[in-house]
């Protein structure tokens, strides 16, 4: 029995860990694969980012959602944490801040590829 509840735990820890190290998902699309949350939903950044910070202003965040990480994130590998306009912390893939976008109603659109020529699926 106690072999049995080791087990399990050993299972839970592992299975955690490694959701923790990858928020998002690798995708297969038209376009390639492209980053996308557990839900499916394409993930985006944003030409006017730099390195490590989010330049989507509040009136920006409402049309392009942050990609909150949560309240006890870690970032690991190529996964870190930036801070987003309301100040939740936000996910960033190679130091580039990831976005949803609200035009995008359904798993696997990618709509907002390409808008104001600043918006482009994250890779």
């Amino acid at each position: 029995m106690k072999t049995l509840l080791v087990s399990i735990g050993f299972l839970a820890v592992t299975a955690l860990s490694v959701f923790a190290a990858e928020p998002a998902k690798m995708v297969d699309t038209k376009m390639g694969k492209v980053l996308a949350t557990d839900k499916g939903m394409t993930l985006y950044v944003f030409d006017k980012d730099t390195k490590g910070k989010s330049n989507c202003d509040a009136a920006c965040l409402k049309k392009w959602p942050a990609f909150h990480a949560a309240a006890n994130a870690k970032a690991e590998g190529e996964w870190s944490l930036v801070k987003a306009a309301d100040g939740k912390e936000m996910w960033a893939y190679s130091g580039k801040p990831l976005y949803t976008y609200s035009g995008d109603k359904k798993a696997g659109e990618m709509t907002g590829d390409g808008v104001g020529g600043v918006w482009h699926v994250a890779k």
